[in-house]
């Protein structure tokens, strides 16, 4: 206490003295600073409380009334590893026992109850002693029994979010995988058989092998990497530039950091490597096999079943192919060239095409499936859903899904200077938006009934959307449309939304709120709602049709129907390119062992080793949007791809679980299918 100001520790206890004189003495504790003039005579009593410190006189009254709240050391530390939790749990991969998952999600809930309760203190306790059992293999049939109402009772009579969450946590999983519980009681063992897939490969619908092409790529062995890709999916530049990356959801490098951007550098591989031609066709089966459709599901099957030495033949109604990639998707996300360029290569195996062709109109469907072995229905979803409300017949509503074919064949509305509403939250209607904005509209409002986070696009997307002028009303339901003396559409009403309850979705679904109508004046209404099947011309032959969708099994095979297969968008509903990519890859097996053959799809590309090297957190590397002034008039693409130096950074970022963890016995690598 020499020389100069002091900051005096705070130990616990009474502290009496008097400062040097000229110098001034400061004491500091959780209570405040209290600085004491030199020369003074100071009593001062320090008093500990959950970890800190507070200054109180004689009388025991504290000094100070408040004093701001600072998280300590171990709350700080407690924070980071709920944070890490949070990402280790969002990065589970598929595979793990969800028995055993459910027990330890259910003694993470029972750590955080308060224990005032006493279905929270002993009810949790026991289901984690009821679950252990059965894994455990000490249990019986009755204990399952048991452990459904056991966690009804803790659900009913719980006092709190803690205790009847965690319950409800447990009852769906019992009652949702409840076969699981009993393989483990009866065999001991779990139904998955802890097969741990490569998180990323197994989340792809067409499980692609990810890690095998990014470890390519950062070797710059760029046509390898896309010649993998192309094994399991002949559209790698469009689903480059398109694709919704589920497997980036599951990436295991979100327990370090962020996931991969699998995405990205699959385009900066096509976009680094010049056009292919397909690989050599198997030997000439003397099968025939039609696909109606040439979108990218039909395109996929034709591909594989010409590789395997099919003669295959497409019909496509449009005069181009490509389907919704073309007529659906706006050029400033996927420019045309693109995506020739896949179609191109996929031509190259060997197929025949007839453009122009309507099924049913102008060729029966009697005769296409006489004249073929096999034919597979990839038609798409190509017709709109109607609204059902007053007005929806005035001039200038129209589809999204006719809005945006028009403007892929050229034939594009002049918006300059009008008004937009755009009705729905899907990715249709964010294309609608933003190609309505490059049309010219002086304001677009797209107008959804749910809120902004319940929207079905892509965050990406809506963000985009915003950003380039576009306006998000959420929580409006359409209600009716305005119509001028000429018939025209003058404006939207809309009935204001309360968001409510949480629907089997995993949605709230919203319900109308009193407040009035609200107008929105406009001159155009866009409906992107939904999308459904032209179905009749096939119905003819016997396949049968639900809810706008046809009926066809896992195998895609369509029931009743001879030598007749389905899927994509026409069997599952509108869904994505991927998807889509995926389902024409199982009608290709599948019609070929149908037609009495066992071809493989192999590549000879060569994965390179795995080394273990050290693998620090660092940033994902994200695309880059172009920011212009007017968007106007300007189709150009808008995101731009990674420099030679990000792509490399981020490959190098890939945790090769093909080799590193499970997924290097169990579950990995397909060298092929």
């Amino acid at each position: 206490m020499r020389g100069a100001d002091f900051l005096f520790p705070c130990p616990e206890g009474k502290i009496t003295g008097r400062p040097f004189r000229k110098k001034r003495l400061t004491v500091e504790s959780s209570g405040g600073i209290i600085e004491i003039k030199a020369g003074a005579h100071f009593d001062l009593f320090f008093v500990r409380t959950d970890n800190h410190y507070i200054t109180i006189n004689e009388e025991g009254k504290p000094l100070s009334r408040l004093s701001i709240e600072i998280p300590d050391r171990a709350q700080t530390v407690l924070n980071d590893l709920y944070r890490d939790m949070g990402r280790r749990i969002s990065a589970s991969q598929p595979g793990l026992c969800p028995v055993d998952m459910s027990l330890n999600f259910l003694r993470l809930c029972h750590a955080q109850t308060c224990g005032k309760c006493v279905p929270c203190r002993v009810g949790l306790g026991q289901l984690a002693v009821l679950i252990e059992q059965v894994l455990d293999r000490t249990a019986t049939m009755e204990t399952i029994d048991l452990i459904e109402r056991t966690a009804q009772v803790i659900a009913d009579s719980a006092d709190c979010a803690i205790g009847y969450e965690a319950a409800h946590m447990v009852l769906r999983g019992v009652r949702g995988f409840r076969e699981d519980y009993e393989e483990h009681v009866l065999h001991g063992r779990c139904i998955s058989g802890l097969s741990h897939p490569v998180p990323c490969v197994s989340t792809c619908p067409a499980h692609v092998d990810i890690p095998g092409y990014i470890s390519l790529i950062r070797l710059g062995r760029y046509e390898d990497a896309v010649r993998l890709i192309r094994k399991d999916n002949p559209f790698p530049a469009a689903c480059a530039y398109v694709c919704e990356h589920p497997c980036e959801g599951q990436c295991r490098r979100r327990m370090v950091d962020d996931s991969v951007n699998i995405c990205g550098l699959k385009r900066y591989a096509v976009d680094h490597v010049a056009d292919m031609p397909a690989p050599e066709r198997a030997e000439d089966t003397g099968k025939t096999v039609a696909v109606i459709g040439g979108g990218p599901g039909g395109l996929t099957a034709a591909y594989y079943l010409s590789l395997m030495g099919h003669k295959v033949t497409v019909y496509e109604q449009r005069p181009k192919l490509g389907g919704m990639l073309r007529y659906g998707i706006p050029d400033y996300r996927l420019p045309q060239d693109i995506l020739d360029r896949d179609i191109a290569h996929i031509l190259s195996a060997g197929i025949s095409v007839r453009t122009g062709v309507s099924i049913g109109r102008d060729l029966p469907m009697e005769n296409i499936q006489n004249s073929f072995d096999a034919v597979y229905i990839a038609i798409g979803a190509h017709t709109d859903k109607k609204l059902g409300l007053e007005g929806e017949d005035s001039a200038n509503v129209i589809s999204a899904v006719e809005f945006l074919r028009g403007v892929g064949e050229g034939n594009s509305p002049d918006f300059t200077g009008k008004r937009v509403c755009v009705i729905g939250g899907g990715n249709v209607s964010m294309d609608a938006t933003r190609t309505a904005l490059r049309l010219g509209a002086e304001q677009v409002t797209c107008v959804y009934r749910r809120r902004v986070e319940d929207m079905t696009a892509l965050a990406e997307e809506i963000e985009e959307a915003m950003a380039e002028g576009c306006q998000i009303l959420p929580l409006q339901a359409p209600a009716r449309i305005e119509a001028d003396e000429e018939g025209k559409v003058a404006a939207l009403w809309t009935r204001p939304q309360l968001i409510g309850r949480y629907g089997r979705d995993g949605r709230p679904a919203p319900g109308n709120a009193q407040a009035k109508e609200f107008r929105i004046p406009c001159d155009y209404v866009i409906v992107a709602i939904g999308q459904a099947i032209e179905a009749k011309p096939f119905e003819a032959i016997g396949v049968s049709t639900k809810r706008g969708a046809i009926q066809a099994d896992l195998t895609s095979a369509v029931p009743g129907v001879d030598n007749v297969f389905a899927g994509g968008d026409a069997v599952s509903g509108p869904a994505t390119v991927i998807r889509a990519v995926a389902a024409g890859k199982v009608a290709a097996a599948n019609i070929d062992s149908f037609l009495g053959f066992n071809h493989k799809i192999r590549t000879d590309v060569e994965v390179p080793p795995a080394h273990l090297t050290s693998m620090p957190p660092c940033g994902r590397v994200n695309l880059h949007s172009r920011t212009l002034e007017c968007y106007a008039g300007d189709f150009s693409l808008v995101k731009e791809g990674m420099t030679d130096e990000e792509a490399h950074q981020e490959a190098s970022r890939c945790l090769r679980c093909d080799h590193f963890g499970f997924g290097s016995f169990k579950g990995g690598r397909n060298t092929e299918w």
